[in-house]
């Protein structure tokens, strides 16, 4: 499994889209360089308030582009770094990983998969409806859908920019399916 790097974007402050860059520098047991959640213990306002010790498995939000496609033929304009990811992909199921998969990014980085990332109600701020687009209700088995992006930690640091190769470590068997963190 291949693929490329298709935007970097992150944000030092607050807000719920980041703005792309020309690059961003990964550092190991952290997240992004200058990304406001970038640290060892959570980062993220919500559930700072009520888990700030825990471990930072969020440290970088990875989404595939092909969501903005599929987005879009429904009349969502969603480009890259506005749903608030740090890195957007392409040719690369993101979502069909299982956990602990190792994801090398150009020459150096490595971030390690977490989880699913879990879209929150400020995405219907952003377009009213787009809630309902990346997050469902399976009609058949019941189960809950997630197609926001996943997450990871930074285990090898480096720079990351547009075009970067992807390439995919696959943990050995048995494999975790994603769930959210």
């Amino acid at each position: 499994m291949a693929g490329r790097v298709t935007a970097v974007s992150r944000n030092g402050t607050y807000s719920f889209s980041k703005p792309n860059r020309e690059s961003v520098t990964l550092l190991a047991g952290l997240g992004i360089e200058g990304d406001v959640h970038a640290g060892e213990t959570i980062r993220h306002q919500f559930r700072m308030t009520y888990e700030p010790d825990l471990p930072n498995l969020r440290q970088v939000h990875l989404m595939h582009e092909e969501l903005f496609d599929e987005l879009a033929l429904k009349g969502y304009a969603v480009a890259a770094g506005q749903l608030g990811e740090n890195i957007t992909t392409r040719d690369v199921d993101l979502l069909a990983l299982p956990t602990g998969t190792l994801l090398h990014l150009g020459e150096q980085a490595v971030v390690e998969v977490t989880g699913l990332r879990n879209p929150c109600a400020k995405i219907n701020d952003f377009r009213q409806g787009l809630l309902g687009e990346v997050f469902g209700l399976d009609p058949v088995t019941g189960d809950f859908s997630f197609k926001s992006g996943i997450m990871a930690v930074v285990r090898h640091s480096g720079p990351v920019r547009p075009y970067d190769a992807i390439e995919v470590e696959v943990p050995p068997a048995p494999h975790h399916p994603l769930e959210r963190v």
